[in-house]
């Protein structure tokens, strides 16, 4: 039987060194791996390079790495909620790539799929497509993109089994599955793990075959990150 858990969320980043490429689920805070980012920060690792949809916030998710200056370049699409973030870009001291949100969930997915390039018409005539190669499909123009080459991807999973099959709850699934496999070394912290042959497998969203570590998290605080509520009357 294979067993890809791993005991400690130490034991999971384990392998992950200065100048590394990361992939690591999420969006906005949701759903994004609390634990492993925390065992990053306490690592010291530097010079990262980070795919994920969003930078965290101040002093949370991914903001946390941006405080310790680990991360050199972020390749985001919405980083607009995070004032470190903003003022490192600024003042140059972080390098940043603006991806179409369309654009970087297909780059992930095509790495998973192990397409290496696709085209999309997604940023023609924009910032984003100079220097990229363009073709005309049926007369309207695309961009060529490629797929991503990451070392690690670090995602976050409701139940997982110690095979290492996933399920995503809700909104959290979000970038989390196109992660999977996308990269060298997949990593999946859970809230729950459960032995193999527990999960019913018809609510299984990606298998085992795309994961290699697993480990279940604790202490998730599963921030809100702009909490809005109706006054009362």
């Amino acid at each position: 039987m294979i067993n890809k858990k791993v005991n400690t969320v130490l034991d999971a980043v384990k392998g992950i060194e200065d100048g590394m490429t990361l992939m690591l689920g999420g969006f906005g805070l949701c759903g994004i791996p609390e634990n492993s980012i925390a065992a990053l920060v306490q690592s010291g690792v530097k010079n990262l390079t980070c795919i994920s949809n969003n930078a965290g916030v101040d002093d949370f998710g991914l903001g946390l790495l941006l405080q310790k200056r680990q991360i050199k370049k972020m390749i985001s699409s919405y980083v607009g909620e995070n004032d470190e973030f903003e003022r490192q870009m600024l003042s140059g001291e972080l390098e940043v790539e603006l991806i179409p949100q369309g654009t970087l969930a297909e780059r992930c997915r095509a790495a998973q799929a192990g397409i290496p390039a696709f085209y999309t018409p997604a940023g023609y005539g924009t910032e984003v497509g100079e220097g990229k190669e363009a073709r005309d499909f049926n007369g309207k123009m695309h961009l060529l993109e490629y797929a991503f080459q990451a070392d690690f991807a670090i995602v976050k999973a409701w139940k997982g089994d110690e095979a290492g099959n996933l399920i995503f709850k809700g909104t959290a699934r979000n970038f989390n599955p196109v992660m999977c496999g996308a990269a060298k070394i997949t990593i999946a912290e859970v809230e729950e793990l459960v032995p193999v042959g527990a999960l019913n497998p018809n609510q299984i969203h990606i298998s085992g075959i795309f994961v290699q570590r697993i480990f279940q998290g604790e202490k998730y605080e599963k921030r809100i990150e702009k909490r809005t509520v109706r006054k009362q009357a």
